[in-house]
């Protein structure tokens, strides 16, 4: 079962902060139970885990059995929401490795997450003289990136076995009834699975978005909702015996402190992506109204090596947020070398993970002396049902911080500014006084 722990934070927090937060945590339950706060239209997910779409969740399954029998490689297009927690739970569960290792099961490909013709010409490469199948997944289907990427992978589909053929291979994840790409899917007969009108994308893994892909992959995704639905009867409580109610509110007290940034941390380089999802996920709720953490992660023991130094020593201005996934699958003895060259005898005969484990607590040790504040995330272990909970733990924590800060933690506007600047700058219709103003400010 997953744990919330903090470590001395007596030294960073003076008085009763939870006792403070609780009726204030009370109201953010209430409007996340009810969908009755700001941006209660897009809070599908909280109940998702028990309310999901059986039929649904069986054609997912189906037609990620017949991308396994017909196909050496899926093409997953999407940016954001749409891809993020898809890959997080991949690596986390399959391995960083995952294309590369020796499988039964596809390869899977991530584009149309940005704008190099490097990166999108490689995979297009790769896809020669394979089998392949494409999940393209937009609610509207207009954004640049999966639009102007779906538009290269399609034309390869479509060359390969004919226009007629390639219709089987295209799966469309989108609006359930209207928008470009849900259009255009109807039109050509592709299969579609819908992103829930009320849940947004970066709540979104644990719908059609993100389990599609997860399936192909053969990670049981019965046993990830399974662990999503648990923690949500946990959240359910409205309580501090509720890990979401204790991370929210430390974190909540941190930020009032005067900690402006959050490192998420973990020892484990799988789980890479899955810190991407969580800086999507918080920083696009929390960031807004001048207000917010900002999210950052590094990589132990790696980062330790690099960003160390910074952490140790530098401005006083983070707290590390550090997720323990419990036992490696595999455990491996140090070698025992009779020259001992390296000095290292010392160690020879124990585990990785046992030296893991000492690196972790010297860390936090060292950093807490130094003036960085600490929370430990603590799972079992890394099993799908493992992961589902964390998932949903920080989906719900950040619906509950969001309201602690008094924003909507549901929307976005900020994202639109850059939009508007590039479809000016490319010459798209309806831009062209925008367009003569932005080249006049570049050119200055």
């Amino acid at each position: 079962m997953l744990e919330m722990q903090t470590f001395q934070m007596d030294s960073f927090l003076s008085g009763d902060y939870k006792k403070e937060l609780a009726p204030h945590l009370a109201e953010a339950q209430q409007k996340l139970q009810s969908g009755s706060g700001a941006g209660g239209e897009f809070t599908g997910w909280v109940h998702l885990p028990r309310n999901y779409d059986r039929d649904e969740f069986a054609r997912i399954q189906a037609a990620a059995k017949k991308i396994q029998s017909d196909s050496q490689a899926l093409v997953v297009i999407g940016i954001g929401g749409s891809y993020l927690g898809a890959r997080g739970v991949i690596d986390c569960l399959c391995s960083p490795n995952y294309n590369l290792k020796s499988k039964s099961t596809p390869n899977v490909y991530f584009v149309g997450n940005g704008l190099s013709a490097d990166a999108m010409g490689e995979v297009l490469d790769l896809l020669e003289n394979v089998d392949f199948s494409i999940n393209v997944i937009s609610k509207s289907g207009t954004t640049t990136e999966p639009a102007v990427a779906f538009r290269f992978f399609r034309e390869a589909l479509e060359k390969k076995y004919g226009k007629e053929a390639a219709k089987s291979r295209i799966y469309a994840t989108t609006d359930k009834s209207r928008g470009a790409l849900k259009k255009l899917a109807d039109a050509e007969g592709w299969e579609t699975f819908v992103v829930p009108d009320e849940i947004g994308g970066r709540f979104s893994v644990l719908t059609a978005v993100g389990l599609l892909p997860i399936a192909v992959t053969g990670v049981d995704i019965n046993a990830l909702m399974q662990g999503a639905a648990d923690m949500m009867n946990i959240c359910e409580n409205g309580s501090f015996d509720c890990p979401a109610w204790q991370y929210a509110a430390t974190r909540y007290a941190l930020y009032r402190a005067g900690y402006s940034i959050e490192l998420l941390a973990c020892y484990d380089p799988a789980f890479r992506f899955m810190t991407e999802w969580w800086k999507q996920l918080y920083g696009e709720s929390e960031g807004k109204e001048g207000k917010g953490l900002f999210p950052a992660s590094v990589e132990f023991t790696a980062d330790l090596h690099s960003m160390g130094q910074y952490i140790q020593e530098g401005k006083r201005l983070m707290f590390e947020t550090v997720v323990r996934l419990g036992s490696s699958d595999r455990q491996l003895l140090v070698p025992h070398d009779a020259d001992d060259g390296d000095g290292l005898n010392f160690v020879a005969g124990k585990s990785m993970d046992f030296i893991r484990d000492k690196a972790m607590e010297g860390t936090l040790l060292a950093h807490t002396e130094g003036g960085v504040p600490n929370l430990i995330v603590k799972t079992d272990g890394k099993s799908a049902a493992d992961l589902g909970g964390l998932i949903y733990f920080f989906e719900y924590a950040c619906g509950l911080s969001g309201y602690l800060l008094e924003v909507n933690p549901f929307d976005q506007p900020g994202v639109e500014a850059y939009k508007k600047n590039m479809f000016a700058l490319l010459g798209k219709p309806g831009y062209e006084d925008r367009k003569a103003e932005l080249e006049a400010k570049l050119q200055k």
